[in-house]
């Protein structure tokens, strides 16, 4: 299979070739490429893998995975092909690297936030977790989409309470619908407009390592 996107992959230094890896998939938003988002999740590199997803549509010069009719409007017929074939993607880089299906995670910021949401959505505990970073859920998605439990999901939804692109109710919307559907939501608001602070990078790195600490305990329990 030729991927849809191209993209980064960032593996452990000192990979052990006999052993499965987390991993983190990440989503950029509108206009941006996975090169800025590496920043974000590189303290964490010495323990997963982390896989930078670029959008397939150029835009001015960064990238996107799906046109808008209006700002929080997606054109639907390409926001389906995007869900579909970062479901895909995602199937392509697991088969490809040494990645542990149960401890699968996506980070997107904006645009890649919404996609991380409404991929949680559709593939359900073939996730491990969703760290979504001021975006929303479209209507659509709730409402016409074959939805998948997200009960064994682990979601990290965050917004800035200054937000001149979503306002902050979106992201009190966003949270009250994932808090519907799983115990493990944890929601986070920041003094910020539409960008990711220090204080909120820190808080969801540690948020996934607390994470994947627990998966791990639990699979020594079982073992």
């Amino acid at each position: 299979m030729n991927p849809t996107y191209p993209y980064d992959v960032h593996l452990p230094a000192n990979i052990d070739t006999d052993k499965k890896y987390p991993v983190i998939f990440t989503l950029h938003g509108k206009g941006s490429n996975e090169k800025n988002m590496f920043s974000l999740v590189a303290p964490l590199a010495d323990d997963f893998i982390i896989i930078g997803i670029r959008g397939n549509l150029p835009l001015g010069s960064g990238y996107q995975y799906y046109s808008l009719k209006s700002l929080g409007n997606p054109i639907r017929e390409m926001f389906d092909e995007a869900i579909k074939n970062l479901e895909a993607f995602i199937q392509y880089a697991t088969e490809k690297y040494p990645i542990d299906q149960n401890k699968r995670y996506l980070l997107g910021f904006s645009q890649g936030a919404i996609l991380s949401m409404s991929l949680a959505l559709t593939m359900g505990d073939k996730l491990k977790g969703i760290v979504a970073l001021n975006g929303y859920i479209p209507d659509f998605v709730k409402t016409e989409y074959v939805l998948k439990s997200v009960k064994e999901v682990s979601v990290f939804v965050s917004h800035g309470e200054y937000d001149s692109v979503f306002p902050v109710r979106i992201g009190h919307e966003s949270a009250a619908y994932f808090k519907d559907q799983t115990p493990r939501l944890t929601f986070n608001l920041y003094p910020t407009d539409h960008g990711v602070s220090e204080e909120n990078q820190l808080d969801f790195l540690n948020w996934l390592k607390q994470d994947l600490e627990l998966i791990t305990t639990k699979e020594r329990e079982e073992a």
